[in-house]
This record gives C-alpha cells, structure tokens and sequence, in this order.
C-alpha cells in the first residue's frame, strides 16, 4: 500500500532521510519509531506527498506519486488521512462540525442527512455519542484524539496516518486510543502507519515496526524481534525507555 524505495532529502547541506527504504503491506499496521528529529515525521510528509523526495521514488497503491503535481495529488490524498500529535482541531467549530469538515469539504454535494448519519457512525465508532454539540474546549485530552479519529475516518479513507497518537495521555486514555487503532484495522480493514517513541505501543498494535536514526532506517522487522536486534543504537534506545514500559520485568522482556 505504501513504498519508499531510495528516498533521499536534503535541507540547507543536512540529510533529513537518508536512502530510506520503506514499505507499509495493504491492511497492515507499521510502527515507525526514533528519537525527535530522526526522520519518523518527514517519512508522513512524503507519504502525503508534501515533501518531494531529491532522489528515490514513493508509491501510493499503484500509483507513483514522486512526480505528481498537485492537482494530480488530490485524489491519492483522498485516500489517506492524518490523525495529528496536536488533533488539529477548530476551536471555534463543535464536535459534529469537526468530524463533518473534510468530508464535507471534499464533498460540498453531500445530502445533509447523508452527513449527519456518518457524523453519528464515526461518533459511535469511537465511543462518543451524543457529543455532536460540544466544543473542543469542552473536551479532555482523550476525547479530543478520538473525535481527531472520527474526522479522520469521515471520508472512509484507505490510509490513516498516526503522528504520537498516545502522547501527553493517562494510561487509561492511551490504553483506549491503542484499542481504537487495533479496532480500525480489525472493522475498517484500514492500512495503518504509527509514529511514536512509545515503546509499548509498538508492541500493543504494532504487526511490524521500523526505527529511525538520523535519516536513516536501522531496524524494519517484527516487533519481537527489535529486543534480539544487535545494533547498538537500537539497544540504547530500548534500554533508555525500557522502564517506562512495562514490558520487562528484572530486565527480562516481556510480551504482554
């Protein structure tokens, strides 16, 4: 569903990726994980086709969009959203307004009743009836990511992209946002790639992850086999963010 074969960008002397390869399969949920500033947020943007790579070649499905205008864009974009790190949502607008805007935008034709039913599915889906008059300002933290998701599955995309889903959340409200990227894959069949330097999420919705350094991809594979990887780096890392994820025990990994 989604490939980067050689992608190299460079800004101001400096390689933001780096001969990046990089491969998402159709129905697949792909954890992207790193340290801030290796690359993991630029590999969205050219997925999304907002950066152009300066050499390698990027597909969308069967489509080669490394070249693509952007008029040529509008309908590959059409097929992926974006949850953001920060929602991204208007302060101004409620809840319903919110979930409705992108589709509505891409679709000014749409029936009003059309509208409000899918407002009502994406609500129900992620567990937030009756909201639909709410402001941003209203909501928790939690609530704003899942009404976030809602707008993101409005326009029933094939692609949704996670930038730090669980980030700045409580367990409880990290917990509900994981099962509701496990639901969307398992329901919607949804092709899914999660940014995030979270251990424990790789291992809760991750079927297979890649790491990040400096531009560069140091560790693509299972999950499980990130803590048997000898690269240094990758051990560093896990070895840094170890504790604060439960998922070893005596220094023993732990799959839970």
């Amino acid at each position: 569903m989604i490939r980067l074969s050689d992608v190299t960008i460079e800004f101001e002397g400096r390689k933001i990726l780096d001969h990046v390869d990089f491969e998402v399969k159709d129905g697949e949920t792909k954890v992207l994980i790193g340290p801030s500033g290796a690359g993991k947020s630029s590999i969205l943007r050219v997925v999304l086709g907002l950066w152009k790579p300066d050499t390698g070649r990027v597909w969308i499905g069967d489509t080669e969009i490394t070249d693509l205008s952007e008029r040529e864009m509008i309908p590959v974009r059409r097929t992926a959203a974006m949850v953001f790190q920060g929602n991204a949502l208007f302060d101004s607008l409620t809840v319903e307004e919110n979930v409705g805007f992108f589709l509505q935008e891409n679709n000014p034709r749409i029936h009003y009743r059309e509208l409000k039913d899918r407002v009502n599915d994406c609500l129900e889906f992620v567990n937030m009836p009756g909201t639909n008059k709410l402001l941003p300002e209203e909501l928790s933290g939690g609530m704003k990511k899942r009404v976030a998701i809602a707008r993101a599955i409005a326009f029933q995309p094939q692609i949704i992209l996670f930038d730090e889903p669980t980030t700045g959340l409580d367990p409880v409200n990290a917990k509900l946002i994981n099962e509701l990227v496990l639901k969307l894959k398992t329901e919607r069949k949804v092709t899914l790639v999660v940014v995030t330097h979270i251990l424990r999420d790789v291992f809760v919705v991750g079927d297979a992850m890649a790491m990040i350094k400096d531009g560069r991809i140091v560790f693509d594979g299972l999950p499980q086999d990130l803590v048997a990887s000898k690269d240094e780096f990758v051990q560093t890392f896990i070895s840094e963010i170890r504790e604060e994820s439960g998922l070893f025990l005596n220094g023993e990994f732990i799959l839970k």
